[in-house]
């Protein structure tokens, strides 16, 4: 999933974004309110991080700003601000939760996986659709009670359709989602249709309604409520 960053001071913003990548999350960073509002208004995040203190403007504004788009973003407030008034206003102008620096690297991985859950996923640590069971937390597939092995792209993009379900999903939006900041990699989308395809094939069984639908000149839809 794709998480933005949002966060002025640059060696903290360096150790998050390597921290996130190798946690295998998509990670995109924002050094200014500036910078930040335009990847919000250009692309879709899973998850936001987001400092208060910046250079040129206050985080609760965005805050403001995503409210006002209503945009489906989990948001993650970090700040050296320990203020409770500040965390009544992040917490009601909608961010999810709160975490006061210097924290630990592992506690954030831990509220940013929890805040995906409940926002994407509602109900427990486990997603069960039809004949599918997939446990977000550990990467595990279940077909038909049988444990299929995904590629790294595979999960994300299998729990990308989950968390938009009837929703078509563009190839580009897809591109962005799996690739973030590097979705040139997906030259042509020749990338996407074949994790698509892949997933597919690991996923659907005659009969079943869990399914990708091609929605030919749009992307993909999945359908499995």
């Amino acid at each position: 999933m794709k998480i933005l960053v949002i966060e002025d001071e640059p060696d903290l913003l360096e150790t998050l974004e390597k921290f996130l990548t190798k946690e295998g999350f998509v990670c995109e960073t924002a050094a200014s309110f500036r910078s930040a509002e335009q990847k919000i208004d250009l692309y879709e995040y899973a998850a936001i991080i987001l400092d208060l203190s910046l250079p040129d403007g206050d985080g609760l504004d965005l805050l403001n700003v995503l409210k006002q788009r209503r945009l489906e973003t989990g948001v993650l407030i970090v700040s050296a601000k320990n203020a409770l008034e500040d965390k009544i206003a992040g917490l009601n102008l909608g961010a999810d939760d709160y975490l006061t620096k210097p924290f630990h690297l592992a506690e954030l991985n831990a509220r940013i996986r929890a805040l995906l859950r409940r926002r994407f996923f509602k109900a427990g640590n486990k997603i069960r659709i039809q004949h599918l069971e997939i446990d977000p937390a550990d990467n595990v597939l279940q077909v038909d009670g049988q444990t299929v092995a995904l590629t790294k792209k595979e999960h994300d993009l299998l729990l990308y359709f989950i968390a938009n379900p009837d929703r078509v999903l563009t190839k580009s939006a897809i591109a962005e989602h799996l690739w973030g900041d590097y979705m040139d990699l997906a030259d042509n989308f020749d990338l996407v249709y074949t994790h698509v395809k892949n997933l597919r094939k690991k996923i659907e069984r005659p009969g079943s309604g869990a399914c990708i639908q091609t929605v030919y000149g749009l992307g993909y839809k999945f359908t499995g409520s």
